[in-house]
């Protein structure tokens, strides 16, 4: 949905006005409230929140799952390390930052 000039209010506007702004924004309106002349808050139905909210669990569930994927296509190929090995090198990087 695209944002018009007139879906851009001063804070000062939509204080005076917010039972009519409510009603826009439930009607299906996005209004981007601002302050000082730069965008502040943004104002959506909660219904429609709820669905952004509900889409980002859906893309992280994603990228959980394309990174499950990744990794074992790696163990199939044989892209492993040692897990206690790995650790231990990890320790005396550090040891040896720490000390150099």
């Amino acid at each position: 949905m695209a944002i018009s000039a007139s879906d851009v209010i001063p804070l000062s506007q939509a204080r005076a006005n917010l039972s009519e702004l409510a009603d826009q924004v439930k009607a299906g309106a996005e209004k981007i409230i601002t302050k000082n002349g730069e965008s502040y808050v943004a104002v959506i139905d909660a219904q429609r929140l709820d669905y952004y909210h509900q889409l980002e669990r859906e893309r992280i569930h994603l990228l959980l799952i394309d990174d499950a994927s990744k990794g074992l296509a790696d163990i199939a190929a044989g892209n492993t390390k040692d897990a206690h090995s790995t650790l231990h090198a990890i320790k005396r990087r550090r040891a040896a930052k720490v000390t150099g």
